[in-house]
């Protein structure tokens, strides 16, 4: 079997971490496309197109950690023409049956197992994967007849909905899926809708439903959930490796993952589920909670405390809180720095994304900061709140709105 991932987006609701593509951002060591790519190897499917934005840095980061014995090819989009000319730049690849998935799908191993199945005992020509919704309006929702598919209504005008069923980022295509695409008499951004809606005409289409499918990645707070997933999957490895350093009075509860020469100082407190990455200093007297991913070189001063939150490589503390937040490569924060992560009402977060206001669902959610930021001594974020990279908070500063990137903000 084959697979085509599409990871040629330009990921701007991902801001302020998009500075490669988002499945790029690293959790228990590795690219989160890793995950799904591992899924699918494990899982029978051994030829796997890439498809990439051009001059995208995903072909070398996965080159370099392909220890999965899978053909890894990749090709690229040269404009952001929509996912359905995404997918046709790998056409000439595809020779049999094939998965079409987004790369977020860290449960991709047994989606791919199951729809298979699925298609072998129902006789159906394709699969696609599918879940409930309690907002169609927002998604791609399934018209059915019995068991079989008839049609795709793109975002319905609420009272519309032909169904709650929404169709999810994974299908299972025959070859032939590439001569529908062509047929279609105008191509445009969403397009892919049209194709597959075409296809459904003459191709009998099953949809296998998912109980709960994997966070969609639109947002950057997503990563959270998907931390959950990969925390709680057979991917996350606890133990601690031989060159770890640890000093006296360290607890550590739980599945913990500790990676080679790290040291754990004294009096730390480590609480799992907890992924520790190689070379990293935590300080003494701190507290980390899990669900919690720290990548390799992260570095932290005592009486530094973090909960729930993704910290990538290189980033700094010293004293202060970091909670239900996602911190980008080599960060950096002083002495008392906290990241708000509840509002005093108890009502969810909402963030402003291109200059819309978006419903979290969550209660709980701190600071998304891109990579390279600093923030001053006794500096904070509000819930929600998005720092882009390259920026400068000083001493003392809260903020409250979202910060651009490469902007500096000041006490007045």
């Amino acid at each position: 079997m084959q697979a085509v991932i599409i990871a040629a987006g330009e990921s701007s609701r991902f801001w302020p971490l998009n500075q490669g593509h988002k499945t790029q951002a690293r959790i228990l060591g590795k690219p989160l496309i890793y995950w799904t790519i591992k899924g699918l190897a494990q899982n029978g499917v051994q030829d796997i197109v890439v498809v990439c934005k051009t001059g995208s840095s995903l072909p070398e980061a996965l080159n370099a950690g392909n220890d999965l014995g899978v053909s890894l090819r990749f090709v690229f989009q040269e404009k952001p023409l929509g996912t359905g000319n995404a997918l046709w730049q790998a056409k000439d690849f595809i020779k049999e049956s094939f998965f079409a998935l987004w790369p977020n799908k860290v449960n991709a191993g047994k989606l791919a197992k199951d729809m298979k199945n699925h298609k072998e005992t129902s006789g159906f020509r394709a699969v696609f994967a599918g879940a409930e919704t309690q907002s169609p309006w927002d998604y791609g929702i399934a018209r059915l007849e019995e068991s079989r598919l008839l049609e795709i209504h793109e975002n319905p005008t609420p009272g519309t909905e032909p169904s709650k069923i929404k169709i999810l980022g994974f299908y299972f295509f025959e070859p032939d899926f590439f001569d529908y695409y062509e047929k279609l008499e105008k191509h445009h951004e969403a397009d892919l809708i049209d194709a597959v809606n075409l296809y459904l005409k003459d191709r009998k289409t099953s949809v296998m439903m998912l109980d709960k499918d994997v966070p969609a990645l639109k947002y950057p707070w997503e990563l959270l959930g998907i931390l959950d997933i990969l925390l709680n999957s057979e991917n996350f490895q606890p133990g601690i490796h031989k060159t770890t350093k640890i000093g006296l009075n360290v607890i550590i509860k739980g599945d913990v993952h500790i990676g080679a020469n790290t040291i754990i100082k004294d009096n730390t407190i480590i609480e799992g589920p907890c992924f520790i990455g190689e070379n990293c200093e935590i300080g003494y007297s701190n507290v980390l909670r899990g669900p919690l991913d720290i990548e390799k070189g992260v570095k932290t001063g005592a009486f530094f405390e973090a909960k729930h939150s993704i910290i990538q490589e290189g980033a700094s503390f010293h004293s202060g809180y970091i909670g239900d937040s996602i911190i980008g490569k080599n960060c950096k924060f002083g002495a008392g720095f906290i990241s708000a992560n509840r509002r005093l009402d108890r009502q969810n977060v909402l963030v402003e994304v291109k200059g819309k206001k978006v419903d979290t669902g969550a209660s709980f959610l701190g600071v998304a900061a891109g990579e390279g930021s600093s923030f001053g001594i006794q500096s904070g974020t509000m819930p929600g709140v998005l720092v882009g990279s390259n920026c400068r908070v000083g001493p003392g500063v809260k903020v409250f709105a979202n910060l651009e990137d490469g902007k500096t903000l000041r006490s007045e």
